[in-house]
């Protein structure tokens, strides 16, 4: 068939998108332990590697990887997790997929492809077998209590000492012990439970992702002077920690971003607002004076 030069550039782009998927998923399958992960990751890699001989056959033309989002994806699977990797990934086909239903009059194997991609979603929604995926909950709760307990705490400190090196203070003993508190709860409550979490790991999970929330909402007061600047840049690390592990969720586990971001950070900034007033009421009703 006559391909005119548009064409040939629409197909030029689609081959190189299917080999550098090719590469990615290839690399990922070397590195997933799961046996149905793996084979999963391969046969996609393999459908990916005949899309682009597909186009291939229509251009009659080579074309390279692109280097960088084979870097890039690879990195952030390894670092974040397969699961949200690829689905972050995936997402990013959407605009593809939609130029493919463009392309179906035009070449018939098109429809073929249109079809292995829908396949590989529906495959992919099934690789949560993952173990920060498993251990989501343990994140939440370690996230959700020290972004709720803190904040609160920092907002009513910061209006009853006014003074950035006790605030950081009080509210590091205060988050450390916390979460030593909620690891041990963790730990319990998996154990009595019986479920398929290991009590050990559910209880780091959840004392980890305290102790990271504690000490990215408490870095303000340890870096500036002005305690209410230092309170602003608190709760906006705060709703930034809501933003990004609401954003991972939704991706690797396909649920609403939106939903989740406005109750936690709704949730958040009222405990934060309240203890801000009761900080405020304490120190008038005492005659503190720092």
């Amino acid at each position: 068939m006559n391909i005119s030069k548009e064409l040939l550039e629409k197909l030029l782009i689609f081959q190189k998108n299917e080999i550098t998927e090719y590469h990615i998923y290839r690399k990922l399958a070397e590195k997933i332990r799961c046996p149905e992960n793996r084979r999963i990751l391969e046969d996609i890699a393999d459908d990916e590697l005949r899309h682009y001989n597909v186009w291939k056959s229509y251009t009659q033309q080579d074309v390279s990887p692109d280097s960088w989002r084979i870097w890039k994806y690879y990195w952030i699977s390894r670092i974040l997790g397969f699961t949200f990797g690829v689905k972050l990934m995936e997402r990013g086909e959407e605009n593809a997929q939609n130029s493919y239903e463009q392309m179906r009059e035009v070449i018939d194997e098109t429809k073929n492809i249109i079809d292995d991609e829908n396949k590989h979603e529906e495959a992919l929604l099934q690789m949560l077998d993952e173990e920060r995926i498993r251990y989501v909950g343990s994140m939440v709760l370690g996230l959700n209590d020290a972004l709720v307990e803190l904040t609160g705490a920092l907002a009513g400190l910061t209006l009853a000492l006014q003074n950035t090196k006790l605030i950081a203070l009080t509210g590091s003993i205060t988050g450390i012990a916390a979460a030593l508190s909620m690891g041990a709860s963790e730990y319990l409550s998996t154990k009595a439970e019986k479920s398929f979490k290991n009590p050990v790991k559910a209880s780091i999970y959840t004392g980890g992702a305290y102790i990271f929330t504690v000490l990215f909402l408490i870095l303000p007061y340890l870096l500036l002077k002005n305690y209410y600047l230092c309170l602003g840049l608190t709760l906006a690390g705060a709703v930034l920690i809501i933003a990004l592990f609401n954003f991972y969720i939704s991706v690797a586990k396909d649920e609403s971003f939106k939903r989740r971001f406005l109750e936690m950070a709704g949730l958040s900034l009222s405990v934060s607002a309240f203890s801000f007033l009761i900080g405020f009421l304490i120190r008038s009703f005492l005659g503190v004076d720092i």
